[in-house]
Order: C-alpha cells, then structure tokens, then sequence
C-alpha cells in the first residue's frame, strides 16, 4: 500500500497550552484533525463555563486564517473539589463544553488544582449525569505508597469500578489507557465507558525511556508501561470495538523544562499525530482499522457527526525535525531526527 485514504480524523485528548505556546504548537493539530478535545489544566485551570469560553475565543483567534475553516476546540471543565453543580448546566447549554476533566490532586502538569476526594463531587457528578455531559478520566492514583507503574490498576479498583457502580449513567472516557488491565475494564465495562489511546502508548514501552541512558522526552504520565501492556494496547487500538479511539495526549514542555533535575511529564506528538498512528497500525498490518478508530468512533461516542472531508497519507519517508520553535524557546518533539515512512499531504 502507497496511498491511504480517510475521513479527517479528530483528537479526543489534546494539550495547547496558552499565548504564545498556543500560538506555536496549534497549526500542527489544525491541519490534521477537524476537532479536537482541549485540555483545561491551564494556570489557572479552566474551572467555569466563562473561562472556557474565553478560552475557546483565544485558540480561535490564533487559528491560521487557512485552517480557520477546518479546525473546532471541543472545550471542557476542570473538575475540582468545589465545582458546583449549577456550572455543569451552564457548560451543557453553552454547546461548546463537551466534558469535564477529572485529574486527581497531584497526579500530573498542573492538577494541584485535583480532586481530593470523589465524595466531594458526587452532586456534580449527578448534575453531569442528568446533563449527559462526559467525565474525562486521568487514571491514575497519587498515594506516594503505591509503585508508579501500578497507579492506573490501583485508580480502577479504588475509584473508576465503585464511581462506575454508582452513577450508572455516567459516559466516562478513560484517557490514555496504559495497561491491558484498563483495556480489560473498559471492555468488561458498559457502554457508557470508552477510553483514548495515545500513539506513544502504542509505539513505545518503558525501555524506550531508558536506552543508553535516560530519554525525558520519552517520560510522560501516565509512564510507559512493559511490553505486554503495549500489545494489549495495539490488540484494542485495531480490534474493531468502538470503545477504543483515538486520543494524542500531545503535551508540549520546552527542552529546558524537559531536560532538567526533575523533568516534566509529557511528550509531543502532534507534529505528526496521524503519522505516528498509521505507523503503528501499519506494524500491526491493521491500516485498515485506522479510520474507524481515528475519525469515526470517537465522534459517535461524542455523540457528534462524523467528519465530511478526508486526509490521505502517502507512503514517503521523511525525518521529523530536531526540534521546534516554541514561543521563543524549543520543543522537542518525538522521534526528533528519525525518519517516518507515512506522511499527510
């Protein structure tokens, strides 16, 4: 195969920063995706419907006059521990909130901000179940007990499993799943529980962070996980079930902040997102599964239209830049200086 063909995919989980970080890194998602997910753990974190709307009315305002057309944010909440529930009607009546961001306190960039305690949202949670606004899921524990590889399995059974028990209707999207053990509950789970599925979750396991020394654009949260995970991961990716689709978790830090005593989470990918998911795809000899996980699930589970346009891939090798301008310092992004063989037109 030379030539792939699909509906213009979207991004269910994507991070763009603010001011001139936003400016820098949104035209690699924009001419990709024709929406996308926008994460809200700004500083200060978007925690009201007014905040999400400025918001909103930034990122389009930075949108390339070309891609004006082409490109929609999908705005959501950041859930805290005093998020009321007459803000979760406000964001489902202004038709441009499509969730609400769970990170508990602690668990990655900018969630101090976290939820403490669950028993303190459960009114919200009731509010967004009865406004059939999602809950957008970071899995992962923060008990400083308890090993980092083990955090996401852990989150399941203290927290996803009884929250799922106890507010039925809930639609919940666990994001970036790194285990088979989401991947197993996710399956086992209603159909009101989907899940993302990062490209660097599928094409890297945990060696990839420590060959031939320390690689910290290859650490992000959740952490890489072994190999049998990853496979799990591609067997979900490709498997057909609609449950399972595609979500970036792009995540841009500079090189200074990356590369440091204590490093942040995150790696970048949007520079060539679609390329990287048809990468691995193709190593799964499942590129014809791609389209359905990248533009088709995610809208229904959404509960939006599909998209009416397409993008084509060509098989062509290239070498993904060593790094990229970001609002005056640099970006690293993955795969920095190593060739593609997929690229968009």
């Amino acid at each position: 195969m030379t030539s792939i063909t699909i509906t213009r995919p979207d991004d269910w989980h994507l991070h763009l920063r603010d001011s001139e970080q936003l400016r820098a890194v949104l035209p690699y998602t924009a001419r990709q995706f024709a929406r996308a997910i926008i994460m809200p753990n700004l500083k200060p974190p978007v925690v009201t419907t007014d905040m999400a709307l400025a918001y909103r009315a930034r990122i389009l305002a930075v949108l390339p006059t070309a891609l004006q057309s082409n490109f929609e944010p999908l705005m959501t909440l950041y859930l805290t521990d005093n998020t009321p529930p007459a803000e979760i009607v406000r964001a489902k009546e202004s038709g441009v909130i499509h969730g609400v961001k769970l990170y508990p306190a602690g668990a990655t960039t900018n969630s101090d901000a976290g939820v403490t305690d669950m028993a303190k949202c459960y009114a919200t949670l009731e509010a967004m179940e009865q406004n059939n606004l999602p809950l957008l899921v970071h899995g992962e524990v923060t008990d400083s007990d308890v090993d980092v590889f083990d955090k996401e399995k852990v989150f399941i059974d203290r927290i996803l499993m009884p929250l799922t028990q106890r507010f039925p209707s809930l639609r919940i999207v666990f994001e970036h799943v790194t285990t088979r053990d989401a991947v197993a509950f996710v399956e086992q789970a209603s159909s009101n529980v989907a899940a993302t599925i990062t490209a660097h979750h599928l094409l890297l396991n945990r060696n990839a962070i420590f060959q031939e020394g320390i690689r910290p654009h290859h650490f992000c949260l959740p952490v890489l996980k072994r190999e049998i995970h990853r496979q799990a991961l591609l067997e979900a990716a490709i498997s057909g079930n609609p449950k399972f689709f595609l979500g970036t978790d792009s995540a841009p830090h500079s090189q200074a902040n990356k590369e440091n005593a204590c490093g942040c989470a995150g790696i970048f990918t949007a520079h060539a997102a679609i390329e990287l998911y048809a990468t691995a795809f193709e190593q799964a000899d499942a590129l014809d599964k791609l389209e359905a996980f990248a533009s088709f699930y995610g809208a229904d589970f959404y509960q939006l239209p599909h998209n009416k346009d397409f993008i084509t891939l060509n098989k062509e090798n290239w070498v993904v830049p060593e790094q990229l301008e970001f609002a005056g310092e640099r970006l690293i992004p993955l795969y920095a200086r190593e060739s593609l063989a997929w690229k968009m037109t």
